[in-house]
């Protein structure tokens, strides 16, 4: 099964990232737009794994909350991977806040994972949360990004990480909890 270790977020949240997403497909002529249940933060793609390795995964992810506690996060910027001008490949909201405590966990996990053989990450971890790929925009990146009140977002309080499965069903992404561990930084 293909997974990923992330963050989710409530609902109120995912409305707010939601309505500034419209925003967003109201200035492009095309684009891929993630569905607001699929709004997330990852910390680790893992891929394909075996029913065998969840234990152990878990244990990792236990190990993790259990050294970093209860935090929060801003949604602060809008960004993208790939291309230039109004051609973007990936367009994301960048975070703020307690990134040391987001660190903290991100390599509690990869040293962790590591162990159990999940090569760690060459590049530096960017926290991200992807609203659309493959987007032309219909003016200047620049001229949207003036244009969107990221400050209508609320805070991000991260409580809990999980295990995730990633999968297709009836022609859509869908992610659905495996595990979920709280933050309890003992």
């Amino acid at each position: 099964m293909r997974t990923f270790i992330g963050i989710d977020f409530d609902m109120k949240i995912k409305d707010e990232i939601k309505n500034l997403q419209s925003v967003v497909k109201e200035n492009s002529i095309r684009g891929r737009f993630k569905y607001v249940a699929n709004f997330h933060l990852t910390l680790k793609f893992l891929g394909e794994i075996t029913e065998n390795q969840i234990p152990l995964i878990n244990e990792v992810l236990k190990r993790s909350a259990d050294n970093v506690g209860d935090f929060s996060l801003i949604i602060e910027k809008l960004g993208f991977f790939g291309g230039k001008g109004a051609n973007i490949r990936t367009l994301w909201l960048g975070l703020g806040g307690d990134l040391d405590s987001l660190n903290a966990l991100y390599e509690n996990i990869e040293d962790g994972l590591s162990v159990l053989g999940f090569e760690k990450e060459k590049r530096t971890y960017t926290p991200h949360i992807t609203i659309a790929q493959d987007l032309l925009l219909n003016k200047d990146f620049h001229e949207l990004r003036k244009t969107l009140d990221l400050s209508r977002i609320p805070s991000i309080n991260v409580r809990e990480v999980s295990l995730i499965k990633s999968e297709q069903i009836q022609g859509r992404r869908v992610y659905t909890p495996i595990s979920t561990f709280k933050l309890i930084g003992q």
